[in-house]
Parts: structure tokens; sequence; C-alpha cells
């Protein structure tokens, strides 16, 4: 009796093509087209797919993505800024939206119908003989101001912060944790200055959420058992610019600085078993308790 010849093995793809190379992973034969590397050897498309769905993404150590290493909320952040000093400028008939208004000898730029229109404010009398404020029902207010800038020097100097702190938090963060940070933060300096500044005096400027990373940087480097030594002695420099320098809102900074820290010690020390709901939770407490402020100081003015 006559033995059948042995055949050459075929890809399991494209049977049509001998191979005898075999995936390692499932032993199926497979064709230069199919073959995908691998740390050993070759694996077919099928067997790499289904590697790459068992493998868990990669995260910081505070649960975000690791995506923020490049940065691009801290980027998107400065671009948003810098759009809206713009656009600022433009709308400014009076000519001082550059410079010429106060603080730092003058080069503080003035008031542009941008900022009249979103920087915080409890409630005036405008030229007109309109009021306006947050307790007139403009809360948008709380959130715009932390991207409007008075002149050209006070973007500078805030974008210049946040280019340094920002590529730090949200690298170690993820994108959309660092994002709240910032939010929140400036919702905390905005409703802090909402709550014991002058109802007719404006407040605009993304130092509230910039003095919140600030905290936030200092609780996190911590965190990690890293020296804070350098960061301390910027923050001293800006305590005291806030507290000396006229025009600039005291309440402002102190508030985004005290709420960026909290945000950053309840991301930071969440039990690792729940992070996520945990970070999430603090966080919505947060805003709750902001509203909750806010509404308090409206009942207060219109009471």
């Amino acid at each position: 009796m006559s033995e059948s010849p042995p055949t050459t093995p075929v890809c399991y793809r494209h049977p049509g093509r001998e191979t005898y190379v075999r995936c390692t992973r499932c032993d199926r034969p497979i064709c230069p087209d199919c073959m995908q590397e691998a740390s050993v050897g070759h694996q077919c498309p099928e067997c790499v797919g289904e590697g790459r769905r068992s493998v868990r993404p990669a995260r910081t150590a505070f649960g975000g993505g690791t995506v923020g290493r490049h940065g691009y909320v801290t980027k998107t952040l400065i671009a948003l800024n810098v759009l809206l000093m713009v656009l600022s400028i433009a709308s400014d008939r009076g000519g001082d939206a550059v410079a010429g208004g106060s603080g730092f000898g003058g080069l503080m730029g003035g008031s542009t119908p941008l900022t009249d229109w979103g920087s915080v404010l409890g409630q005036a009398l405008f030229p007109d003989g309109s009021v306006h404020g947050i307790a007139q029902g403009e809360w948008y207010r709380l959130v715009t101001a932390m991207f409007l800038h008075y002149g050209v020097i006070h973007l500078l100097l805030n974008m210049w912060a946040l280019w340094v702190l920002g590529r730090s938090l949200e690298a170690n963060l993820g994108p959309l944790r660092f994002l709240s940070l910032y939010l929140v933060a400036g919702l905390g300096g905005n409703v802090a200055a909402y709550l014991f500044s002058a109802e007719n005096a404006t407040t605009a400027g993304a130092s509230t959420a910039i003095f919140g990373l600030f905290a936030a940087l200092i609780v996190i480097e911590r965190r990690m058992g890293r020296d804070i030594s350098a960061v301390l002695p910027v923050l001293v420099i800006n305590l005291v610019f806030t507290l000396t320098v006229p025009g600039i809102s005291i309440p402002g900074h102190l508030g985004g600085l005290v709420t960026g820290g909290v945000l950053a010690l309840l991301l930071a020390y969440a039990p690792r078993s729940r992070r996520g709901l945990f970070q999430a939770v603090g966080v919505v407490l947060l805003l709750v308790a902001l509203i909750g402020l806010a509404v308090v100081r409206t009942a207060t003015l219109t009471g």
C-alpha cells in the first residue's frame, strides 16, 4: 500500500499560499502578509487583536491616562485664553485694552466690553441704566472670568505659569483630572471673589485657577515623595504680590489656592480600590458646595 506524500502547510487566511511559519500563540500557519511581529516570533492578526483587548491601558499613579504627558489640555487652555485676549482687544474702543490700565505701574490693560460682559461681578448699574451681575442671573461669569484678562502683561504672566505648572500636573493626573482641577479651582476662586469682594467690583483672570495649580502641584509632588523646595518660594512670591500689588483680587487668588489644594488631596489620596468613583464624587461635592455658597451670596444681595 503506497503512502500519500506529505502536504505543505498553507496560510489559514490565504489557502493558496504555502508557508512553514506558524503563529506563536495559536500555532496556525501564517503567510508573510499575515505575520505580525511579537515579542517572541510572529503572531496572526486575530491573536494580536485579542492580546490588545486583554491588556489594560496604561494609567498614571492617580488613575489618569498617560496621554497627558503630551500636554494637550494645557496647550488648549493657553490657546483659548490667547484667543479671548485677541477678541477682548478687538472689542475695545478706548485703546487701553493692551496696557495703560492699573496694576504693575500701569502696565495692566483696562476693561473692555468683553471683560465687562464676562468678569466676576456681584451687581452694578451700567452707564446705559441696566443692572448686570451674577446676582442678576448672569451665573456664566463664574466660569468666563477665568479665561479673560486685563491686558497682555496680565495674560502673559498667567500663561507662563500655566505652561510650567500645567504640563507637570497633566502628565501626573491625566487630561480629564487635570482639566477638572483647573476648572474647579478657577470656579472656587471666582466664587470667593463673588463672596468677599464689593458687589460692584469686577474680577477676571486665570490667576484663580493658577493658584489652584500651585497648591495641587505641592500636594501631588509630596504624594509622590518628591522634593517641593523649588516650588514653595515661587508660591510665596506670588502670595506676596497678591497681598501687596494694588488691583489684584486677594479673595480670588486665595479661594483658588484653597479649592485647588482640597481637590488635589481628593485626587491624590483616593483609595486605590475605588479611586475613580471616590474622585468623581469628590469633584461633585466640591462643585455643589461652591454653587451653594454662590446661591447664599446671591440671596444676600437680592434679599
